[in-house]
């Protein structure tokens, strides 16, 4: 049972940096993301990739997963400077479904439909920090580093430049503030960090394959977003906690069959994104 919990407070963390990360676009830069899912996906595939050919130690392979994500940031950030509001989601879009195509048929270095196996434990300068305990321990360490790291840059004057640009692009352009380079770099930023949890991801799981990086998983972390609270930095992890308890607690209710559980799931998370739309739409942690 405690193994069970670990587990599913280790996927907490995880999906609250990758949360995190999204909000960056979403909450502080504006920028509405429908592919992020993608950018977690080029994390763990780096990071699986660099245990298995370099060195399991999480720390490097994070670093390697966040710089190799930060810089197919890039691939957003073309459609981002471009076009705007429904053509920049319908652009997103797209590279969500070429993503999902290159992840499956790039055999060499996705394992294609079949993923990679064998990544090997991982480990923390040396020390093993597989076992379920430690492993929560340092993705507990990773959330707080990073929602430290979105803290402090959200206080700077660029945290500043991101948000007037949220609240009124061509106010901001007029003002003198570098409109593009300002996206690109909320871009590398947010889609760096959510290499970090696809990292992760791949350790906590010890394989990776595409299931995981699919259009769903993109609009989940949306999901955690607005139900926790756009443009806060508890937020995300609110909505990571309450999306992701929801599959345990639902296993708990005796009528409702094992097989429905993920039917009943998907409802309950659109009514919640629907009522709070309607009564709270600040998401949790917003203001009322």
């Amino acid at each position: 049972m405690i193994n069970y919990l670990f587990s599913i407070l280790t996927l907490v963390t995880i999906y609250g940096i990758a949360a995190s990360s999204l909000n960056v676009l979403v909450g502080y830069a504006g920028i509405f993301s429908v592919a992020h899912a993608i950018f977690f996906g080029i994390g763990a595939y780096t990071g699986a990739q660099f245990a298995l050919l370099v060195s399991p130690d999480v720390v490097l392979a994070c670093l390697a997963a966040a710089a190799t994500s930060g810089v197919f940031s890039l691939l957003l950030a073309v459609p981002a400077l471009r076009v705007r509001g429904e053509y920049f989601v319908a652009a997103a879009l797209g590279l969500q479904m070429v993503g999902v195509t290159v992840f499956s048929e790039a055999h060499a270095l996705t394992g294609g439909h079949g993923g990679l196996v064998g990544i090997p434990p991982a480990t923390l300068f040396g020390m093993d920090v597989s076992s379920p305990g430690a492993f929560l321990l340092v993705c507990a360490l990773m959330l707080a580093l990073v929602l430290y790291a979105i803290r402090r840059l959200m206080r700077l004057s660029f945290g500043r430049a991101l948000m007037s640009i949220r609240d009124n692009e061509t106010a901001a352009e007029s003002f003198g503030k570098n409109v593009p380079k300002l996206k690109t770099l909320a871009m590398f930023v947010g889609c760096a960090f959510a290499g970090v949890a696809g990292t992760l991801f791949a350790f906590n799981l010890m394989f990776v394959n595409v299931e995981s990086f699919t259009f769903e998983q993109s609009i989940l972390m949306l999901a955690m977003v607005v139900i926790g609270g756009v443009g806060t930095l508890s937020g995300p992890l609110i909505g990571a906690i309450v999306l992701l308890s929801l599959p345990a607690l639902l296993s708990f209710i005796p009528f409702i069959p094992p097989t429905e559980i993920g039917t009943v799931q998907q409802f309950i998370y659109g009514a919640l994104m629907t009522l709070l739309m309607i009564f709270r739409p600040s998401g949790i942690a917003g203001k009322l």
